[in-house]
């Protein structure tokens, strides 16, 4: 598996967000974050505008739903034209219905793991997912210093999916910049999601190969 980097819209700009689209178009995937003010304690943007976001990029459109009852609204983003759809533990009710059923439209499904929560739950099902999202921060918000404590869980998981022979990508969300890329790609995650380190560089792009060239040069297949 190649490092992937998914920059997070959520440190766009919204006024110019198709030109902040724009200015990531060499990053393997572009990171939505769907927040419904219950679920997290803040609201960001819901289907109009992912659906927007689908038709104006040419990146594959990565949605992490921080919403209750993702049961009834996951489908509704994949329909959307969303490659990938994450949902959390603590709010899904039937993850692998749900899993199958993002898959039978074409979907990847993603299960997200909080800070506080642990990871082993995840393994009995784990060959229903395409990707397992590891927060390093609290969701909700952006520019959250990362939490290094998440790197047992990230190499946990890693370890049963070697194990295992799984072809399940490990993704991480929170404070991933080029100080912290060799930090999370060492312990075995491959997709990395950068929000401030992208949008709050000066030049972009060069943001994006930094963190990639720093998450590959450390590695841990």
């Amino acid at each position: 598996m190649s490092i992937q980097i998914a920059p997070s819209i959520l440190s766009a700009d919204f006024c110019n967000l198709e030109r902040d689209l724009k200015a990531i178009d060499h990053a393997d995937l572009v990171h939505v974050d769907v927040m419904d003010h219950h679920f997290v304690p803040n609201l960001t943007l819901g289907e109009p505008v992912v659906k927007r976001i689908c038709e104006v990029t040419n990146l594959p459109v990565d949605v992490h739903l921080m919403i209750e009852d993702p049961d009834r609204w996951a489908p509704e983003y994949a329909k959307l034209g969303a490659a990938s759809v994450s949902f959390h533990m603590g709010a899904v009710h039937a993850p692998v219905r749900l899993a199958r059923q993002l898959h039978d439209m074409g979907c990847k499904a993603c299960f997200a793991v909080r800070p506080a929560e642990p990871v082993e739950p995840i393994f009995d099902i784990l060959d229903e997912f395409d990707m397992i999202l590891i927060m390093t921060v609290e969701p909700g918000f952006g520019g959250q210093k990362f939490l290094d404590n998440q790197m047992a869980k990230v190499r946990r998981l890693r370890d049963e999916i070697t194990r295992r022979g799984l072809n399940t990508h490990i993704q991480v969300d929170g404070g991933v910049s080029p100080t912290t890329a060799h930090i999370v790609a060492e312990a075995g995650a491959d997709v990395l999601v950068a929000g401030s380190a992208v949008y709050g560089a000066d030049d972009r792009a060069k943001a994006i190969d930094d963190i990639r060239a720093k998450a590959e040069a450390a590695y841990r297949a």
